[in-house]
């Protein structure tokens, strides 16, 4: 008997791959084949087998054949039958084990006791069961070909919804044909910098993320930092830059230093990507989140054919979903839609109904809401901890977000990070943030993030935390 693929789909849920051949009748074969198949592991403990009148009609065998070999296993305890749970492999049908050393794959490091890591949303709060309402009016309500090719554009449902929020919360003048759907913001560097719909050299502010440099660098883009000051990057800077004709800015939040840019700085920006020829790249990666101050708006609004706003969904819900958008000017729609092309790896179709439709239905605007006040208590209990024991430690960029840079005695961050290694703190340094080119002073601190841990294990996190703060000048640590 030849090599035989059993689809019992219809009954089961699954394939079911048996190996019919060798000498023998066919009652023996299909025994040799079920039993090979136990101890290989490829039927697992407690698999459900198709029911014997299925298998016998894919396998083209007789139903007494099929049966008497499932008494046979039974018997011999490789099977077990019960009154109205069919047949399963028995719990102890373990499989044999390889002669060869087994294959390992890397260990991976153990969790940190305490996540301080900035850039992480609270994942214990997403909106699971308003998610789910949201899934299922919007596949409820969407049209067929939802469920066919794609368009690079995204949904035109999510680009509506994002118009109009976008408009209303962050001051972003746009219509839903300027708007390309991403998976973020690193992909939207790769789409405008990999496929050569801007160059480099690319003006960056001092302190950035590293992996956003290196994506940077993947393209070839070379990048040139700007000076930092307590009025966020600054532009004026810009002039001098030659050759530079793109400026990547975080605007309504410097990340991570904390703080909006100057409003004389946004408009010199602005004037200068004008009189260049050039255009902003706006990173507004959690501009929901404020807390002690007015909302800040994008600086899109200033001139919408000279700034690409980017935004996405990793710090307002989840990571995991992978959304994110750009709102380009119209000259740069076509040559973004070439670069992702017609086959691009795009998100989710599915997932793009839903958030329009939790967007529509004002629930994205309840969530964030719930957020920025879980947030705001988050940062408060920081701030109050940290003054009650290290009143020596200076905090910045807590007006907003979800971090805060915790700024140290010269020369003792890196002994810091160490200490919080130690203590299975996962925090950053703020050297980690600096550009390798950048010329302004050095300063030490912590980037801490506030969001992540859990609520039962805040309390433990800060304790640790100010544990390996460096002690006052002349005092000892504790």
């Amino acid at each position: 008997m030849a090599e035989t693929w059993v689809n019992s789909a219809r009954r089961i849920g699954s394939d079911l791959h048996l190996e019919l051949r060798g000498p023998g009748s066919r009652r023996a074969i299909l025994i040799r084949a079920l039993r090979e198949a136990v101890r290989d592991g490829r039927l697992a403990p407690g698999t459900r087998l198709p029911p014997y009148r299925s298998l016998a009609a894919d396998l083209g065998l007789a139903r007494n054949t099929v049966a008497d070999a499932y008494a046979e296993l039974v018997a011999e305890g490789w099977l077990i039958a019960r009154q109205g749970s069919g047949t399963r492999v028995a719990p102890r049908a373990e499989p044999v084990r390889s002669a060869r050393a087994p294959v390992t794959a890397p260990a991976r490091p153990a969790p940190p006791e305490h996540n301080l890591r900035q850039g992480q949303p609270d994942a214990a709060s997403f909106p699971r069961a308003a998610w789910l309402t949201a899934a299922r009016r919007a596949l409820n309500a969407a049209p067929n070909d939802a469920f066919g090719p794609g368009d690079p554009r995204g949904r035109p449902e999510l680009r509506r919804a994002l118009t109009e929020y976008l408009a209303r919360a962050r001051g972003v003048r746009t219509t839903p044909g300027r708007i390309v759907v991403c998976s973020g913001f690193a992909h939207a560097l790769r789409l405008l910098f990999g496929g050569r719909v801007l160059r480099g050299p690319l003006a960056v502010e001092s302190y950035g993320l590293a992996f956003h440099r290196s994506v940077l660098e993947a393209a070839s883009v070379r990048t040139v930092p700007l000076t930092l000051d307590e009025c966020g990057a600054r532009t004026g800077e810009l002039r001098s830059l030659t050759g530079v004709r793109a400026a990547l800015l975080t605007p309504a939040h410097q990340f991570p230093t904390g703080g909006p840019l100057h409003p004389e700085r946004r408009v010199t920006a602005v004037d200068w990507a004008r009189t260049r020829g050039g255009v902003i790249l706006e990173d507004d990666y959690d501009g929901e989140f404020r807390y002690d101050r007015e909302p800040v708006g994008a600086v899109q609004g200033l001139d919408p054919e000279r700034v690409v706003y980017l935004g996405s969904a990793s710090k307002s819900l989840s990571p995991a979903l992978r959304l994110g958008w750009m709102v380009l000017p119209e000259d740069l729609v076509e040559p973004v839609l070439a670069a992702k092309g017609e086959r691009e790896a795009w998100a989710s179709a599915t997932d793009q109904l839903t958030l329009a439709e939790f967007i529509a239905s004002g629930q994205y605007d309840r969530h964030i809401r719930r957020m920025r006040q879980r947030y705001r208590a988050r940062r408060d209990r920081l701030v109050a901890t940290l003054a009650d024991r290290a009143p020596h430690i200076a905090l910045t960029g807590i007006a907003a977000g979800l971090h805060a840079v915790l700024h140290l005695p010269p020369g003792t961050e890196r002994s810091a990070v160490k200490a919080a290694a130690r203590r299975s703190i996962a925090l950053d340094g703020l050297a980690g943030f600096r550009h390798p080119s950048a010329t302004m002073p050095v300063h030490d601190g912590l980037v801490v993030g506030y969001a992540t841990p859990p609520d039962h294990g805040y309390a433990a996190a800060l304790d640790a935390l100010c544990r390996i703060l460096p002690p006052t000048p002349g005092a000892s640590r504790p």
